[in-house]
């Protein structure tokens, strides 16, 4: 099943495509990284797949086919914004009741107990907790909906290291626990490496990466080699660089056993280092490359 699934998916907004020409199918049970520079139409593409907008055009379902924004959907997507939006005024237990007669299924113990185990008081006012706890909230009200799908859109972008940190182990831990599938946009790259397992990247958007992430890492290698040497004519370039006599290339390849010419020694990538390569690919170097899951 196809917890994400589009084609041709475009947004327009006045003269400007936030995002446009989208293909793509994302397999159920990952923690998918989606990956971007900004404006390259990650939020568009979220807010489009839990119903907060309309595409202008292209076609997109979600968990194995069911319609955007309709209530099946709704009742089986549990969706975190960036801005974790929160009634600040109120305690926390006025929340979870809030939260919970606007859902159809809220787990109110579950919520309870968890909060409880963060350290969370119900008494205390949203407005008085440190980032860290509204995230943790936010999460909570997520995952007490028992969704099939969680999606979190740069839910740690104003956390220090140990909240980001307490809030991923609290997604992988849901993940595990109850088998849901994650889609998580952050500009965090270090942190997407050390949890994700599914690489989507979007670049003026569009879809420029998409695929498991072990597949993708098997395809790319760093090589180096004397800097007159001539790269292989089947490698893709990526990003080049020089370093006294030597070039460093990160390169696409056919796979992980391609032999390297003479004089060029290779080593593996990491996510980071790719998805960087490919949102500052060197122009000197480009041609078309289509990079997809199991290739």
């Amino acid at each position: 099943m196809n917890i994400l699934e589009t084609t041709d998916l475009g947004r327009r907004y006045g003269r400007d495509w936030a995002l446009r020409n989208c293909t793509l199918a994302v397999p159920e049970g990952h923690l998918v990284a989606l990956v971007g520079p900004n404006g390259a139409g990650k939020t568009t593409l979220l807010n489009i797949a839990v119903g907060l907008t309309a595409p202008t055009e292209g076609d997109i379902t979600v968990l194995g086919g069911i319609a955007v924004g309709s209530p099946t959907a709704l009742d089986r997507i549990a969706f975190v914004a960036q801005d974790v939006p929160l009634y600040r005024n109120l305690p926390v237990a006025d929340m979870l009741h809030l939260t919970r007669n606007l859902n159809h299924d809220f787990d109110l113990a579950y919520a309870r107990r968890r909060l409880d185990d963060l350290a969370i008081s119900p008494k205390r006012k949203i407005g008085k907790l440190s980032g860290g706890q509204r995230a943790q909230l936010a999460l909570t009200l997520a995952l007490a909906r028992h969704p099939r799908l969680l999606v979190l859109d740069e839910p740690t972008a104003s956390l220090d290291p140990v909240a980001r940190h307490d809030f991923m182990a609290t997604v992988v831990t849901a993940m595990t626990d109850d088998g849901i599938s994650v889609i998580l946009s952050s500009h965090v790259l270090a942190e997407l490496e050390r949890v994700a397992d599914y690489l989507v990247l979007l670049t003026r958007g569009a879809v420029r990466v998409n695929g498991a992430v072990d597949d993708l890492l098997a395809e790319h290698l760093l090589v180096t080699g004397p800097a007159t040497a001539t790269p292989d004519a089947r490698w893709h370039v990526l990003e080049a660089s020089e370093a006294g006599a030597q070039q460093l290339l990160l390169v696409h390849v056919d796979g992980p056993d391609m032999p390297l010419p003479p004089a060029w020694e290779g080593r593996p990538v990491g996510v980071e280092e790719l998805a960087l390569a490919y949102l500052r690919e060197t122009p000197a170097y480009t041609r078309p490359v289509a990079v997809e899951a199991g290739r």
